[in-house]
């Protein structure tokens, strides 16, 4: 298993997944460095994405882990390399959020988030912001 932050070279394989997100944006992320990519046997298994809210707070915006590679410890791995990162870059809080009728809030959760807020989506969802300190 590899974690490694994305390259211009993964950006193909990351289209072909993440709908969530302009080609654009998904160049300028990479040139940012806020994709990282886990591998094994130098395969895709998922990819965590993240920005900067208020341009200051690590907020990440996407941790994908492909079926057949869930539960096993993966996206739990991504998110504790990713905070290792943002630690090293002086962060002292990281954000993410999720939905409350999604399992990922309990996951959060045993990572040490946090529920701060929360508001409602355009399909009366609510949406959880969690927030941890590093």
């Amino acid at each position: 298993m590899l974690i490694r932050t994305a390259q211009m070279a993964d950006i193909d394989i990351l289209k072909k997944y993440d709908h969530y997100i302009s080609a654009k944006e998904l160049e300028n992320s990479i040139c940012l460095n806020r994709i990282y990519i886990i591998e094994k046997d130098k395969n895709l298994i998922g990819w965590l994405r993240y920005n900067l809210f208020w341009d200051s707070v690590p907020f990440m915006n996407m941790l994908y882990i492909l079926d057949g590679s869930r539960r096993q410890g993966f996206g739990t791995r991504l998110v504790k390399y990713w905070e290792s990162q943002m630690k090293e870059l002086n962060y002292k809080e990281v954000m993410t959020s999720t939905q409350s009728n999604e399992y990922a809030q309990h996951f959060y959760y045993s990572l040490g988030y946090s529920a701060i807020g929360s508001f409602l989506t355009d399909e009366d969802t609510l949406e959880l912001i969690l927030s941890k300190e590093l």
